[in-house]
């Protein structure tokens, strides 16, 4: 019998629904479900959170999710890898621990992969070659920066999930991995591949692209015929049935709405892929510009044809660094005249701005049922428009000049045009800047560590 490996989608990022995962893990017949919980932003959230308290910095969504699925990792002998850790892996498994001891499940093994956060070891990765200097502007990584970094990772790839699996792992929790790492892990696993398996690995990545945004493969956030998908309000997840070939299918749980065809998984095949000959991962580089998509079946689309090239010597590093502060408002105005009273408002506050002598970095104006999304390429409305949203949003290096910004805009209420409506309360928030570098990935291979702990261990230790 030809051996499959079917792995489901559980989470696209961090504050998606646990419904899709849910069902995947009742009716999808799954070996394992892998989820994708961090973004630039995510980490930047986390990096927040932990400075408030030294014990978070895992997405709070792990104790929803684990409280959901531990019973079919039980029952069914699922497995689950995620990179809810963020910032504090070890944080995030000891809520699963936690919650498994509430729900009485014992034997769990629950891996957790460190050496991710090169924080606290950025002078000694210095000291040996690596410049740090910025992929995207090429700037010089100077004390400037270094002074106000709140995080540093580096995107490690699949290899150190695989060491978790063979170690026993029902559950494997990491930190900045990246976005495929967890739906590939398991077949490195399952296939014994090999670390020149360039085709099978990139067809692997390539699975783990398709299903790492949840329901982007499943008519989700689709912009072809989208008024004709069902059951929005319970979309279902991506399944992939894999063969040790590296070809594989695309489907999705009947039980739940939406569709997979060929048009739902090429939308998501492009998907922040910048050159599909050489989307660069950790294991391996893909060129997907061979690959073939057919529909196998409702609701099934087969994929083959994907290719490797050997995987890269650096590694890509995220850091974020604290970037001065960010206030808004938002005012509305109504029919008649509504886009020329917010113009008009727009133009006394910069006046107000100048006169008061209030300095900023930058600010930016948007027009909220104009041209907030389409910026520029937006055309004059052709007829008068019902109601607009003026949004402001100021950058500065202190919060108490956002305060100054902001108290200019209440007196407008009777001071300036007409029908003015003033949204108050959104905080003024503290900006974090991002900074992409590449680093030899032996400085940080050669600290990645697996750990891997059991229910039944920490239920004794505790009693």
């Amino acid at each position: 019998m030809v051996k499959k490996v079917r792995i489901g989608a559980a989470q696209g990022f961090y504050g998606d629904s646990v419904e899709g995962a849910l069902a995947n893990a009742k009716y999808g017949n799954v070996d394992y479900l892998s989820f994708d919980c961090l973004a630039e932003l995510t980490m930047a959230i986390l990096a927040k959170d932990r400075q408030k308290d030294l014990t978070a910095g895992f997405t709070k969504d792990i104790g929803p999710f684990m409280k959901a699925l531990l019973p079919f990792v039980k029952d069914k002998g699922i497995k689950l890898l995620t990179n809810a850790g963020g910032i504090n892996p070890e944080g995030g498994r000891d809520i699963v621990l936690q919650i498994a001891n509430e729900l009485g499940i014992r034997g769990l093994r629950v891996a957790v992969v460190t050496g991710d956060n090169i924080h606290p070891v950025l002078d000694n990765f210095l000291e040996k070659g690596a410049d740090f200097r910025d992929l995207e502007t090429g700037r010089r990584f100077g004390e400037e920066i270094r002074k106000k970094l709140v995080f540093a990772n580096a995107y490690i790839g699949a290899r150190p999930l695989v060491e978790a699996l063979k170690q026993g792992a029902d559950i494997v929790i990491c930190g900045r991995t990246t976005d495929t790492a967890q739906f590939l892990a398991p077949l490195i696993y399952e296939f014994d591949w090999h670390e020149e398996d360039w085709d099978r690995l990139a067809s692997g990545v390539f699975m783990g692209h398709l299903l790492e945004c949840s329901a982007q493969s499943t008519g989700g956030n689709f912009s072809g015929n989208w008024q004709e998908i069902d059951g929005f309000e319970k979309m279902g997840y991506p399944i992939a049935e894999i063969l040790s070939n590296g070809e594989f299918t695309i489907e999705k749980v009947e039980e739940c709405g939406g569709i997979v065809t060929t048009d739902t998984v090429k939308e998501q095949m492009l998907y922040e892929i910048h050159d599909p000959a050489s989307y660069i991962t950790p294991d391996v580089i893909v060129d997907i510009t061979g690959a073939e998509l057919s529909e196998a079946g409702r609701n099934k689309v087969r994929v083959s044809g994907v290719k490797g090239r050997p995987m890269p010597s650096e590694l890509k590093v995220v850091m974020g660094y604290e970037d001065g502060y960010m206030g808004q408002v938002l005012i509305g105005y109504s029919w008649p005249d509504a886009l020329k009273k917010a113009r008009e408002t727009d133009r006394i506050i910069r006046n107000q701005l100048e006169q008061k002598r209030i300095r900023f970095s930058e600010l930016r104006t948007d027009f909220l049922g104009y041209n907030s999304l389409h910026g520029p390429l937006s055309k004059e409305p052709d007829e008068e428009i019902n109601e607009i949203f003026l949004r402001m949003a100021i950058k500065t290096e202190d919060r108490r000049t956002v305060e100054s910004f902001r108290r200019l805009f209440p007196p407008l209420a009777l001071n300036g045009p007409p029908t003015m409506t003033y949204i108050g309360n959104i905080p003024t928030r503290q900006l974090l800047g991002m900074w992409s570098a590449l680093v030899p990935r032996d400085l940080v291979e050669s600290r990645i560590q697996v750990s891997v702990k059991e229910v039944d261990s920490i239920a004794k230790s505790e009693a």
